[in-house]
C-alpha cells in the first residue's frame, strides 16, 4: 500500500504575487482553509500516512500550520471555545505525520522530487503539485486513492489526466495512449507525452494535471536526468525514461480540477467551494446572487 506523498512546496509562486512576496501562495486562504491545507485533506483521504514538504527557507508558515501551537490551543480551551479548538486540533489526523526536507536551489520539479529520496528510499509513493487543488465532492473514493488502486494491479507509475477542450490542448502537456481514452476513474497505458502541443498535433485530449504514483526506480533515473526545458530537471523527462524502461499509464480522473497558482484560478475555486461550504455556503450564495443581480 502507498502511504508517502511528496508534495514540492519550494517555488517562489510568481503567477500569484503580490500575494505571494512574504506569504507562500500555498498558505494563500480557499474560503476557511489554506490551499496546502486541501492537498494535504485529500492524500490523507488516500491512505497516506506520511506528508514530505520539500520545502524552503522562506516557507516556515506551511510547517508551522500544521505544527501543534499550544498557547492558541489552551487560549481557546480557556474561553470554551471548543469548536475553533476541535478543528485546529483535527487539520492532521494524529497518525499522520509531516516531514521537511529542503530544496537548496531551485533546479526544477525533478530535481525537488530528488530532494526526498532519503525519505521516501525505495517505496512507490505519491506526488502532489500543491498549485492543483481537486474537488472530490460526491465521490465515493477520491481519484488519488483511485490511481493508487490502479497502480497496485498494475503496477505501472500512473500520471493522473483530466479532459481538456480540443482547442486548448497547446496550453498544456497532453498524453499520448495506447488504445482509447479510458473512462473516468480508469487508466490506461501511456506512449509519451507531448508539451503543449499544436492544436492539430495533440494526440488526445488528456491534459498532465499534477498528481503522479511513482516507483522508487525513478530516483536513480532523476539523478541521472540531465537538465532539460528551463535548464531544469523535468520530473516529465524522468517519467518518459521510466515509461520506456518498464511502462506507465495515465489515470482519467473524475473529480473537478481548479489551478491555485493563479489569481483567477483561486478566485474559481472559491467561487466553486465557498457555495458548498457547510456553514457558509448558504450566505455566500446568497452574496453571489446580490452581485449577480447588480450587474
Amino acid at each position: 500500500m502507498i502511504r508517502k506523498a511528496v508534495l514540492p512546496v519550494a517555488g517562489f509562486g510568481t503567477r500569484c504575487l503580490p500575494a505571494s512576496k512574504a506569504i507562500p501562495k500555498e498558505m494563500i486562504t480557499i474560503v476557511d482553509k489554506p490551499v496546502i491545507q486541501y492537498v494535504v485533506t485529500e492524500a490523507v483521504k488516500a491512505g497516506i500516512k506520511e506528508i514530505i514538504l520539500v520545502t524552503h527557507s522562506s516557507k516556515s508558515a506551511i510547517e508551522n500550520h500544521f505544527d501543534k501551537h499550544f498557547e492558541l490551543e489552551n487560549q481557546l480551551e480557556a474561553k470554551g471555545k471548543d469548536e475553533l479548538l476541535d478543528e485546529l486540533r483535527n487539520i492532521i489526523p494524529d497518525d499522520v505525520n509531516i516531514i521537511s526536507v529542503r530544496q537548496p536551489e531551485a533546479l526544477g520539479l525533478g530535481h525537488a522530487i530528488l530532494c526526498a529520496r532519503p525519505i521516501v528510499g525505495n517505496d512507490p509513493f505519491a506526488v502532489l503539485l500543491p498549485d492543483v487543488l481537486i474537488d472530490d465532492d460526491g465521490l465515493e473514493t477520491n481519484d488519488l486513492a483511485g490511481m493508487i488502486e490502479a497502480y497496485e494491479k498494475s503496477g505501472l507509475a500512473q500520471i493522473m489526466v483530466e479532459t481538456v477542450p480540443h482547442e486548448l490542448t497547446y496550453k498544456y502537456g497532453i498524453v499520448a495512449l495506447e488504445g482509447d481514452e479510458p473512462a473516468a476513474g480508469q487508466s490506461a497505458p501511456l506512449t509519451g507525452m507531448v508539451e503543449k502541443p499544436k492544436v492539430e498535433e495533440a494526440p488526445s485530449t488528456l491534459a498532465v494535471i499534477g498528481r503522479y504514483l511513482l516507483p522508487g526506480e525513478i530516483f536513480p533515473i532523476l539523478a541521472e536526468t540531465k537538465p532539460g526545458a528551463g535548464n531544469e530537471i523535468q520530473l516529465t523527462d524522468a517519467i518518459e525514461t521510466l515509461r520506456q524502461k518498464r511502462g506507465a499509464a495515465a489515470y482519467r480522473m473524475k473529480g473537478q480540477t481548479y489551478d491555485c497558482g493563479s489569481q483567477l484560478g483561486y478566485l474559481e475555486a472559491t467561487l466553486a467551494l465557498g457555495r458548498k461550504h457547510p456553514k457558509l455556503g448558504e450566505g455566500f450564495r446568497q452574496l453571489i446572487q446580490q452581485y449577480a443581480a447588480e450587474d
